[in-house]
C-alpha cells in the first residue's frame, strides 16, 4: 500500500501580541493592523481582505482549536510554524506555545518548525523609496545556535504531535546564506548541524529530517542568493529540500497584475527543474496567491520596484487553486519521492495575499479545494 499524501501548510505567527512588536510599532500592534488598513490600489483590486472568523488572537487555545479542526477536517496533515530566534531568545512563539500546544485537539494535527532565520526588517509597512530599517539580524552565531536548538529539543521535539516524515523529526531552515554567515562558514556550519543531530539522538528522539528551503529569486530586501546551492546542501548534509512560495522561483512578469492560472503553470513546470538541481528529495510547493500591497504605505503610488512593491496575482480563485492541487497530486503520483509530501503557502500570510483561512469573499473555498483533492484526515 502506498503512503498517504502529506499536506504541510506554512503558518506565519504574527497575529498575537509580542513585546518587541509593540516596542517597534506601538502598543497593541499585530499584523492584523496592516490587514485592516489595506486599500484597493488599482481597479478591481480586492482589498482589504476580511477574515471570516474575525481578527483572532492565535495565542488563544480556543482559536487554535478552531484552526486545527478546520485544517484536519479539510485534509491538512501538518502546520509548519515559521519559527524565529533573535538576540538569544524566541520571537513570535506564543501562537505555537500558548495556542497550539494548549489546544485540546492538538492530537488531530501535526506541527513542525521552519526556522525563519532571515533578518527582521521593518516592512510593517514600508514607505516607498526609503532605506530598509533592520530591526534585528538573522545570522545566528554558534553559542546562540546551540541555545536555540536545545530550546527546540526541550520544548517541541518530544511532543507527541511533532511531525515526523519517514520516521524522522521534520525541521526546516529558511535562509541558508544567513545560517552559514552566522556560523562562520560551510565547514563550521556542517559541524554545528552534525552536533545538532547528535544532541537530538542523545535526547532519545531519533533522527532529524533536516530540510532546506531553496529559492532562486531574492524576495526579502536583505536576502542573499546562495551560489552553487546543490553543492552547498550536499556539503552541509541536508536530507530533503522544499520551497516556501512560488515567487521564490518564478518571476512575476507583469504589472500591476499577473494571471494566477498562467503563473501556476510555469510554477508546475519548475518542480522538475528544482528536483534536477538537487540530488536529495525535493518536495514541491503550491502557493495560493500573492499580494504584498498591505505591507506598503497605502498612500504611496505602486510600482514594480521590489518587495513589498511587487505585482499581484489575480484570478486565484478556489477553483484555480484546486487545479494546482490536482497538478501537484499528479506530480507526486509520478515521482519517486519516499513519501508523497508537498508544502502549501500558506495558512495565514494575509499581508502577502496567500492564505487558506476563510475570508468573507471565498468562505472555506480554499480549504474545501484541499479536501476535494486529498480528502479529510481520518
Amino acid at each position: 500500500m502506498s503512503k498517504p499524501y502529506e499536506v504541510a501548510v506554512y503558518y506565519f505567527p504574527n497575529y498575537h501580541l509580542e513585546p518587541r512588536n509593540e516596542e517597534w510599532h506601538g502598543e497593541g500592534w499585530t499584523e492584523w493592523n496592516l490587514v485592516k488598513a489595506a486599500t484597493p490600489r488599482f481597479p478591481g483590486h480586492q482589498q482589504p481582505k476580511v477574515p471570516l472568523w474575525g481578527y483572532q488572537d492565535e495565542a488563544d487555545p480556543r482559536v487554535s482549536e478552531q484552526q486545527i479542526a478546520a485544517a484536519a477536517d479539510h485534509g491538512i496533515t501538518a502546520f509548519i510554524y515559521d519559527w524565529y530566534w533573535y538576540e538569544g531568545k524566541p520571537f513570535l512563539q506564543r501562537a505555537l506555545e500558548e495556542g497550539f500546544l494548549n489546544a485540546a485537539n492538538n492530537d488531530r494535527l501535526k506541527f513542525s518548525l521552519m526556522w525563519a532565520n532571515h533578518d527582521w526588517v521593518n516592512i510593517f509597512p514600508l514607505k516607498r523609496s526609503t532605506d530598509i530599517t533592520l530591526l534585528t539580524p538573522g545570522p545566528t552565531p554558534l553559542e546562540s545556535f546551540v541555545k536555540a536548538t536545545d530550546y527546540m529539543i526541550e520544548k517541541y521535539f518530544s511532543h507527541p504531535s511533532y511531525w515526523r516524515l519517514d520516521g524522522k523529526l521534520y525541521f526546516s531552515i529558511y535562509d541558508l546564506g544567513s545560517l552559514i554567515s552566522g556560523l562562520g562558514g560551510v565547514e563550521s556550519t556542517r559541524a554545528a548541524l552534525d552536533d545538532f543531530r547528535e544532541r537530538v539522538r542523545k535526547a532519545g528522539l531519533g533522527e532529524l529530517n533536516l530540510n532546506v528551503i531553496v529559492w532562486g529569486l531574492q524576495i526579502l530586501p536583505t536576502e542573499v542568493k546562495v551560489l552553487e546551492p546543490k553543492k552547498m546542501v550536499e556539503e552541509l548534509g541536508f536530507d530533503t529540500a522544499t520551497s516556501y512560495v512560488w515567487v521564490h522561483h518564478v518571476e512575476l512578469d507583469g504589472y500591476p497584475t499577473v494571471s494566477y492560472p498562467e503563473y501556476a503553470q510555469k510554477s508546475f513546470e519548475y518542480w522538475d527543474t528544482l528536483q534536477s538541481e538537487h540530488s536529495l528529495p525535493y518536495y514541491p510547493n503550491v502557493s495560493m496567491g500573492w499580494d504584498s500591497t498591505p505591507r506598503t504605505v497605502q498612500s504611496d503610488t505602486l510600482a514594480n520596484i521590489g518587495y513589498p512593491y511587487t505585482p499581484v496575482l489575480v484570478d486565484n480563485t478556489p477553483e484555480e487553486f484546486k487545479k494546482a492541487l490536482l497538478a501537484v497530486k499528479d506530480y507526486l503520483d509520478r515521482s519517486s519521492l519516499p513519501t508523497p509530501m508537498f508544502t502549501v503557502n500558506s495558512w495565514n500570510e494575509w499581508t502577502e495575499g496567500s492564505y487558506l483561512e476563510p475570508d468573507t469573499v471565498n468562505g472555506m473555498g480554499y480549504l474545501e479545494a484541499i479536501r476535494d483533492v486529498f480528502g479529510p484526515r481520518p
